[in-house]
């Protein structure tokens, strides 16, 4: 198979086809036919997450669909050396070949020193980006994006990076100024401008985090201070997660930005801009902060059993804490863009995941299947018994074997100082040797006597045990492996929600359900799962009516 990639939007796409034209070439000298080809277009190649293609391959390569790996070279695969060193060694357990254009098969050192090449070229890049970055910033250019409230101007003779205001856009930022200085919040400026039809940024509802932001990293309408004409670069520094590939913002120290004043973009007066300043900060000494130096975090963020798993049914936003203990749709509350008004307390929602999980697992089958499990681990953990015993036993008498050994070879005359040493390191090993060998005798694995009411209790008591707070927080992560989403409908013909369940958690219920009313009527269809194949995707998700 053949994998071509390139970078950005701003190389040619045809650096597709070139890529893959040189390695059809190649492939025909060398006497292989060209089963796939794998392309991943405009994305980076500091990792290897994100990247659909990349993934596909190495889907394929675990089914031995090809035994040969074609490139033009190994940074179009990875330009991180982790990335690239795992993927040779995968392909190398699988019996797959890599090869690529410049230097033919891959080996062990082409992976390391070409690795560690194609890596220091992205450091260095990097710095050299950056380089650029803060020339322009020195000269009152932008370096980053448009920012709301700015028109682009066309790159000059001296570079890109020049804005200009932009005045209907920037009247709407004087608005936000002046209703929060005057004690709005920003969900309520959010829904105000929204049910005006006041365009975003991108053309995108307003949203409360829109314009509040994040002090620390000078995002946020609120937070931006080009819009008192002063350019603040260098705020945070960007580093990408290697477990995820993702970007991760840290605030810099204040002594390594750079500012630099611009009067021309000024939007915003210096009283407006003070005010806002000092009611920001009177709201976070008010609210306090945690471990993490996030103030929103003791006021909001409690982490609940579904937490991050409900979502409105209307606009396909979260729903979350909007009052104590009650969900309600996000984006009504942040935007005012959503018409769900209804509310269900957390309680409520739990009980009816949890009630649905609970009654559809106690049926005969599964309780056989927990019953089946448990006395094969009661088996396991007596067959390790009896090896464990033997072991000892074995180690024990090689032990005394030595010991009497020595004893003899001294009854003949044959004695040096360090046996005495020798025999009391023995003496010792023997004693251990016999606790262990008692301890293992002593314990006995049995099978429970009533292993169908034990699972029963179990399963019974499952809301409990899950909000237990020693638990809770592992549980939850449990849960949320199993569900996708939970998804909350007003009820057409009556007050309340309609929920549904999606996710593997779903196809369990699911799969329970049909198997109870199977054992019961074999003719039967059940009532509410929603499972559908889709060619070459294999299992959509499963939906299941709580």
């Amino acid at each position: 198979m053949i994998y071509a990639r390139y970078s950005s939007d701003n190389q040619r796409v045809a650096s597709i086809d070139d890529q893959v034209e040189l390695c059809r070439r190649r492939a025909n000298q060398e006497g292989w036919s060209v089963t796939e080809i794998y392309a991943d277009q405009a994305i980076s190649g500091g990792s290897t997450h994100g990247r659909p293609a990349y993934a596909a391959l190495l889907r394929d390569a675990e089914r031995k669909v090809f035994d040969v790996v074609l490139c033009e070279s190994l940074d179009r695969l990875s330009r991180r050396l982790a990335d690239t060193a795992d993927l040779h060694d995968r392909l190398s357990f699988l019996g797959i070949r890599l090869y690529a254009l410049n230097v033919g098969e891959v080996t062990p050192i082409h992976t390391a020193v070409m690795g560690m090449m194609a890596q220091h070229y992205v450091r260095d890049l990097a710095d050299k980006t950056k380089r650029g970055q803060l020339g322009r910033a020195l000269k009152g250019k932008i370096p980053g994006g448009k920012a709301y409230g700015y028109d682009v101007l066309p790159a000059t003779t001296d570079g890109a990076g020049e804005r200009a205001i932009n005045a209907e856009e920037a009247e709407v930022i004087r608005r936000i100024f002046r209703s929060y200085a005057a004690g709005d919040s920003p969900r309520k400026i959010a829904r105000d401008l929204n049910a005006d039809g006041v365009p975003g940024p991108g053309g995108r509802p307003w949203s409360d985090t829109t314009i509040r932001g994040q002090a620390e990293r000078g995002t946020g309408v609120l937070n931006n201070s080009l819009y008192v004409g002063r350019l603040e670069w260098n705020r945070c520094s960007y580093i990408k997660d290697p477990r995820t590939g993702r970007r991760v913002a840290r605030p810099n120290p204040q002594d390594q930005w750079e500012v630099v004043k611009v009067p021309d973009l000024r939007i915003v007066d210096d009283r407006v801009w003070q005010q806002t300043r000092t009611r920001r900060s009177d709201l976070a000494r008010t609210m306090g902060r945690d471990e993490s130096g996030n103030a929103l975090n003791v006021a909001h963020r409690r982490v609940f059993l579904l937490s991050g798993l409900l979502t409105c049914g209307m606009c396909g936003g979260g729903y979350t804490i909007v009052a104590q203990d009650r969900y309600g749709c996000a984006t009504r509350r942040s935007k005012g863009t959503c018409s769900n008004s209804v509310t269900i307390k957390r309680q409520e929602i739990e009980e009816r995941v949890l009630t649905a999980l609970k009654n559809r697992l106690v049926t005969p089958e599964l309780t056989e299947t927990f019953i089946s499990a448990f006395n094969d681990e009661v088996r396991r953990l007596q067959s390790r018994q009896s090896a464990d015993s033997s072991a000892a036993q074995r180690a024990l008498s090689n032990t005394r074997a030595k010991i009497s050994q020595i004893l003899t070879a001294i009854e003949d005359g044959f004695y040096d100082a360090s046996m005495k040493t020798r025999i009391a390191e023995l003496r010792k090993q023997e004693v251990d040797l016999e606790a262990r060998v008692s301890s293992v005798s002593s314990t006995t694995v049995t099978p429970h006597p009533n292993l169908a009411k034990l699972y029963a209790r179990k399963i019974a008591d499952l809301t409990a045990s899950l909000n237990d707070p020693a638990i809770k927080t592992e549980a939850g992560e449990v849960l949320r492996s199993l569900i996708d989403r939970i998804v909350l409908m007003p009820r057409a013909d009556g007050p309340g929600l309609d929920v549904k369940l999606h996710g593997n958690l779903a196809q369990i219920l699911a799969l329970s359900d049909a198997c109870a009313q199977i054992h019961e009527h074999p003719a039967a269809v059940a009532v509410g799962c929603q499972l559908s194949v889709v060619a070459g995707a294999g299992f959509e998700p499963a939906t299941f009516r709580l």
